[in-house]
């Protein structure tokens, strides 16, 4: 099943809608942590996955914040494309979503605005944490804690330099639905500049 360019912007569209269903779908069930995804980024060399959570999707694409001084900045810097990978296994027979794509900062205000809408603690964390650094042991992190504390007792927590939100516009999103003996649904939405197209895959 392929579908015509003709309606590659109605293909994207779909694809986001078929997404937000599903991890409304998630939520509802009463999946503990919906918005969790491993996140895939390389350098060239090394490759690594981790598992962040998704802050919101439009149609720029799949965002999420971090330490831009982390090691998966850094592989975003050298090699600016991700893959991510969401799996609900209380969800219908199971769920996977992938998706692939490149990578771009968000613009300042942008994380500006999310930073503001955190809890304080985790606020103060942003600064204290030199995310992905050798730490000599727990009582340096919460010394560092305790000097940001003291740093912004008098007000709010403007957010760190070093701290903002990737967006990975998609590429590719495939739609994973789990069956029995294993004859699982497979289907793929992908970019073809300029157009979309949707196809089914063997399982």
């Amino acid at each position: 099943m392929t579908s015509s360019s003709a309606d590659s912007g109605a293909l994207y569209q779909e694809a986001l809608d078929t997404f937000r269903t599903l991890l409304a779908e998630a939520t509802a069930a009463g999946d503990p942590e919906p918005t969790a995804m491993t996140l895939a980024t390389t350098d060239g060399e090394r490759l690594s996955a981790r598992v962040v959570l998704l802050k919101g999707v439009d149609e720029r694409g799949f965002r999420f914040f971090t330490n831009y001084e982390s090691d998966k900045a850094a592989q975003l810097a050298a090699e600016p494309s991700a893959a991510l990978c969401f799996h609900w296994k209380t969800l219908r027979h199971g769920v996977q979503v992938r998706v692939e794509g490149r990578v771009t900062q968000l613009p300042a205000e942008e994380s500006d605005a999310y930073f503001s809408s955190r809890p304080r603690g985790s606020q103060i964390g942003a600064w204290a944490s030199q995310q992905s650094r050798t730490l000599r042991d727990r009582a340096e992190f919460e010394a560092r804690i305790a000097e940001v504390e003291a740093r912004f007792v008098d007000g709010p927590v403007p957010r760190p330099p070093h701290w903002g939100g990737f967006v990975v516009a998609p590429r590719r999103i495939e739609f994973w639905y789990g069956a029995d003996f294993r004859l699982h649904e497979r289907v793929l939405y992908e970019a073809d500049a300029p157009t979309w197209t949707k196809r089914l895959l063997y399982p």
